[in-house]
C-alpha cells in the first residue's frame, strides 16, 4: 500500500518497512519505516501518520474478508540503519 498510496502522501524518498508488531487482538499495528533520499525524515513520517485514517481505510478494503478489526495504524521511525551508517563512517575514519 505504501508503494500504490503512500507516495501521494510524502515527498519523494524511499519509504521502506523495516518491521511492523501487532498487538495480540489485532487492535494496533505499529509500522517501523526507513526513510531515505529526504532531508527532513520527520516531516515525511509526520505526513504519513497526517493520513493514517485514508490508509486504515483502504487496508480495511483489502483485508475486510480475513480479520474482524482492522488495526490502528502507528507509524514510527526506524533510525537503526542510519546508526548503523554513521558507525560505518565513524570505523572508517
Amino acid at each position: 500500500m505504501l508503494q500504490t498510496d503512500g507516495r501521494a502522501f510524502s515527498a519523494s524518498g524511499l519509504i521502506t518497512v523495516t518491521s511492523a508488531e501487532v498487538s495480540k487482538d489485532f487492535s494496533l499495528a505499529r509500522i517501523y519505516l526507513s526513510i531515505f533520499g529526504v532531508k527532513e525524515k520527520q516531516a515525511v513520517l509526520d505526513g504519513l501518520n497526517a493520513h493514517k485514517k485514508e490508509l486504515r481505510f483502504k487496508l480495511g478494503q483489502r483485508i475486510k474478508k480475513q480479520l474482524r478489526i482492522v488495526p490502528e495504524i502507528y507509524f514510527v521511525l526506524d533510525e537503526t540503519l542510519d546508526y548503523i551508517e554513521n558507525i560505518d563512517n565513524l570505523l572508517k575514519q
